[in-house]
């Protein structure tokens, strides 16, 4: 396929309020990409709608208070978007959540509450927009997974499961779409999202334990927002099919992983001289 072209094109990129998503929608308006972006937090995405108002007067910003924790309110988002923006050339699936806690000090509403975040908003937006990124051949899908997408963590069964999930959602749906709308699944490490900080903490878990665990991954969490993005729409430009971000926590685990595929995580709490720590929130 060529290049992705984002001038001109319409880009819908959830969780745009904030952190990565916030930053992709500055580097596209940048690349002179009309914008429809899309968070829960209304203002937030007033904020980021009127600084690029501002910057890129030639650039069209809407935007969309939504929470993707309503399944039929998502289903029915993915309809609506397909219907009012037939022109959308890329789809950017950022949004996420986090959960802390051991599966049994969580409730079964707080797992089906990020799944249904993480894993089904993804799917059913992509599949409501997908006629609509059918029609424009040379379109392009991103879905932002996480180096927990490859590497799995105790204390993080929710998340882990839906990284995971999208991470084959998105190698899939490239085989299928090949030659005709590009795919690429981002894995990121240490990003300084608000993620961890917006994090839910288990009904069963210990609070001061979470904090513990939350300022501990804070300090890993290294890499600017702005230069995740850049290389985002670096990979998106170049058609890459898969992009690990971060040496440190991102590339090097999924190295383990590749090498010890039954025993990294033993590994890892060998090399650290620490078990591995089930109440660690997600880094990206």
């Amino acid at each position: 396929m060529r290049p992705y072209a984002f001038a001109g094109g319409t880009a819908v990129v959830t969780g745009a309020g904030s952190g990565i998503g916030e930053a992709l929608a500055r580097g596209l308006a940048t690349r002179g990409s009309h914008l429809v972006l899309v968070d829960q937090h209304a203002d937030r995405l007033e904020r980021v709608a009127d600084d690029l108002g501002r910057e890129h007067p030639a650039v069209r910003v809407r935007t969309v208070v939504a929470d993707l924790s309503d399944h039929d309110a998502t289903v029915a988002l993915g309809v609506r978007l397909a219907t009012e923006h037939p022109e959308t050339t890329l789809l950017v699936n950022n949004a996420g959540v986090a959960l802390g806690g051991n599966l049994a000090e969580l409730e079964l509403a707080e797992v089906e509450w990020l799944l249904e975040v993480n894993l089904r908003a993804v799917v059913s937006l992509t599949h409501g927009l997908l006629p609509v990124l059918r029609s424009h051949p040379g379109s392009h899908v991103v879905v932002v997974s996480s180096i927990f997408g490859i590497f799995a963590s105790p204390g993080q069964v929710p998340y882990v499961t839906a990284k995971f999930g999208v991470r084959g959602f998105a190698e899939a749906l490239r085989h299928e779409l090949a030659g005709r709308v590009g795919v690429t699944v981002v894995h990121p490490g240490g990003v300084a999202t608000r993620i961890a900080e917006d994090a839910r903490v288990g009904s069963g878990m210990d609070p001061r334990s979470f904090e513990v665990g939350r300022r501990r991954i804070s300090r890993l969490l290294r890499i600017a927002p702005a230069d995740a993005a850049e290389a985002i729409l670096r990979a998106v430009e170049r058609r890459r099919p898969r992009l690990l971000i971060g040496w440190v926590t991102a590339r090097l685990p999924d190295l383990l992983v590749r090498a010890f595929p039954g025993s990294y995580g033993t590994l890892v709490g060998r090399l650290s001289g620490t078990r591995a720590d089930p109440r660690r929130v997600p880094r990206a």
